[in-house]
């Protein structure tokens, strides 16, 4: 008797539900973060306007620094979360392939594959590497061209 592989869809539900929380979270941190800014760009105003000092415009500075970057490494740590949860995901449906299932007169069963045939490959005969050929120099070309052309010359 073959066993019926069934998804686990109470876990599938989980990693669902955790992945549309960790988007939910990665999207209030993106809209605190451009809150953030807008606040930041309203004392910039300000302070051009003359109604707030530089020293209190530099200190809303670094409070306002500080927060964007824990904001962002809250969106990474988030978006890392999701890329393990989707992997989970991947793990899980990839285990759901699905198996070849055989009726048969004594029963149903799995179908054993017979392997896949190996092929013989053919011995190629081996061949002699070609002696290289030496280099010439071209004054040695020169005098055999020349002696070739002297050569010519008498048989003429």
């Amino acid at each position: 008797m073959v066993k019926s592989l069934k998804l686990d869809q109470k876990r599938l539900d989980r990693l669902v539900q955790n992945l549309n929380s960790i988007g939910e979270m990665i999207r209030a941190r993106q809209d605190e973060k451009q809150s953030v800014i807008d606040d930041y760009e309203a004392e910039r105003k300000r302070f051009k306007s003359g109604k707030i000092s530089k020293a209190t415009l530099m200190s809303s500075k670094n409070k306002t620094n500080k927060e964007l970057m824990r904001l962002d490494k809250n969106i990474r740590d988030a978006m890392s979360k999701a890329r393990n949860t989707e992997e989970t995901m991947r793990k899980l449906i990839s285990k759901q392939a699905p198996k070849v299932v055989r009726a048969t007169e004594s029963g149903i069963g799995l179908k054993k594959s017979g392997g896949k045939k190996k092929t013989s490959s053919k011995k190629t005969a081996k061949t002699k590497p070609t002696p290289s050929k030496k280099k010439v120099s071209p004054k040695v070309l020169q005098k055999e061209k020349s002696l070739d052309r002297k050569y010519q010359k008498k048989k003429k």
